[in-house]
């Protein structure tokens, strides 16, 4: 690609990724039907900014944050390092994606899509949609899987198995030996060179999957919102919420690189709860619901 092109191409995400921004908080306050997002505007030291929105307090919707960013800049040593390049200007932007819902019937979902650009050469897209549900559901792990495979389907027919394993390994707290929760899909690094596709067509890959999240939870709200839950079971919900926090604090590649591009410290830790509890020692009954949901929280489950 020429200069100029990748330059209106970089732009051309950014504005379809703010797309995506509105439509899934236009779509989360309906689904909610009581909260509304509060947006913060913000700028980056060194280059870009982004919208914060976050949801608060719904009626379904605990803590819920669709934020978008664009940034440039000087990438640091560390991140250099480990991405092995040696360029210092970067170019990155995304929507992520994390809800916390104050029924413990309803799952934590999260999604990432994003693009980085060093060079004409070094560049690539990756994300990912993933569900963390407090109590594991069959019924609902199939239909996200299934929707989640339509979307890679739309595109490559290797999509899914892959990213699907992808997720499993990536998704794993590795101190606990157990999965956050029921996977997806995870993807990094994509481009024309390892998926057959040209730059248009992963950027609409990317979309794809962005339009897929809204139907999904949509339904997943719908289909619990109204069932009766116990004491027992939202003290389960706070103690699942601390294995998502550990997760995210300990192995989440998108906290790190935010923290470590000087990014903005209450946009990255928005995908922690407002409230998670570290009981000493938490064994289920063997036989409880709880415990039915540690058994699945492995990798490999085939839901399809």
């Amino acid at each position: 690609m020429e200069i100029e092109k990748i330059i209106m191409f970089k732009e051309e995400v950014a504005v379809r990724y703010k797309q995506i921004q509105d439509e899934i908080c236009r779509g989360l306050e309906i689904a909610d039907g009581k909260g509304k997002f509060e947006e913060e505007l913000w700028e980056r030291n060194g280059g870009g900014g982004g919208r914060t929105r976050i949801m608060q307090n719904g009626a379904i919707i605990e803590k819920g944050g669709v934020n978008f960013s664009a940034v440039h800049g000087k990438l640091p040593e560390a991140v250099k390092k480990a991405f092995k390049v040696n360029e210092d200007d970067f170019f990155a932007t995304g929507v992520s994606i994390v809800i916390h819902p104050n029924h413990p019937l309803v799952p934590i979902i999260h999604m990432n899509i994003r693009y980085f650009e060093l060079n004409e050469e070094t560049r690539w897209f990756g994300g990912g949609i993933d569900l963390t549900p407090h109590y594991v559901f069959e019924n609902d792990a199939r239909f996200f899987h299934h929707k989640i495979k339509q979307a890679c389907d739309d595109f490559s027919t290797e999509f899914y198995p892959k990213f699907k394993t992808h997720a499993d390994d990536y998704f794993f707290i590795k101190h606990r030996e157990e999965t956050r929760g029921i996977g997806g899909i995870f993807y990094d690094r994509l481009k024309p060179e390892n998926t057959n596709l040209s730059w248009e067509q992963i950027l609409d890959f990317s979309i794809n999957i962005g339009e897929t999240f809204l139907p999904i939870y949509s339904e997943l709200i719908d289909r619990n919102r109204d069932k009766e839950f116990t004491k027992t079971q939202k003290e389960w919900q706070y103690q699942r919420r601390s294995r998502y926090v550990e997760f995210n604090l300990v192995y989440d590649s998108g906290t790190k690189f935010g923290l470590e591009t000087n990014g903005r410290i209450e946009s990255i830790l928005m995908s922690l709860p407002p409230q998670a509890n570290w009981g000493y020692n938490v064994q289920p009954a063997i036989d409880s619901e709880e415990y039915k949901t540690l058994q699945l929280l492995k990798k490999g489950i085939n839901w399809i």
